[in-house]
């Protein structure tokens, strides 16, 4: 039966590994490496990100998850549209494509409390980087305008800000809160501002 051979460490060898364990400690402790085991959970999707925005290959937000887009409702339309779900509260960005329509991104919003917007097929005529609302609403950006209310227009357009804060949180989008628009998350008002100029289909389903 053959022994190992007894290891012998040199004083720089000794050093050198001193310096590396070091290292390792540092950068674990800044985030560049784990600093230990991740849990046996950290892969699943959380609640919360279940309700982000879904992008064309599968990532929500900044950190990419598996996630299937929810599907498109029925009677929605055809060819490049925005679609907006009265009863899901969500928007989709619809292209035409040489083998079907594809959505393009679809994400959560918030319409309003009041019935004032009825299903149907309209037409984006009028768009403001930067709106103020009516009364107390307060500012945002990126508003697009596609039909008129009783008493103004109605659009799409980010999350309004009043007295310097937001008048809801992201995590309230999906639920009717506005007073007759359709509010959005900044970067999902953004992405559809870019999609939807003047001439826009917009569909609009219960």
């Amino acid at each position: 039966m053959v022994r190992p051979a007894d290891v012998t460490w040199s004083r720089p060898a000794v050093v050198a590994l001193a310096v590396l364990t070091t290292l390792v400690s540092l950068l674990g402790g800044v985030g560049v490496l784990p600093a230990g085991p991740a849990s046996a959970g950290s892969g699943a999707v959380s609640a919360s990100l279940a309700s982000q925005t879904v992008l064309p290959d599968g990532r929500r937000g900044p950190r990419t998850v598996q996630a299937t887009a929810p599907a498109l409702p029925d009677d929605s339309g055809r060819g490049t549209r925005v679609v907006f779900s009265i009863g899901e509260q969500r928007v989709w960005l619809v292209e035409a494509g040489e083998r079907g329509d594809v959505v393009r991104r679809t994400h959560l919003a918030s319409g309003s409390v009041y019935d004032n917007l009825q299903p149907g097929t309209f037409e984006v005529y009028s768009r403001s980087r930067h709106a103020t609302g009516i009364g107390d609403s307060g500012t945002m950006e990126y508003f697009v305008r596609f039909t008129r209310g009783a008493n103004a227009a109605i659009g799409f357009h980010s999350i309004p800000v009043s007295d310097g804060e937001p008048v809801q949180t992201r995590g309230q989008l999906g639920t009717p809160l506005s007073h007759g628009c359709i509010r959005q998350w900044r970067p999902d008002a953004r992405a559809l501002w870019d999609f939807a100029p003047v001439g826009r289909t917009v569909v609009v389903t219960a």
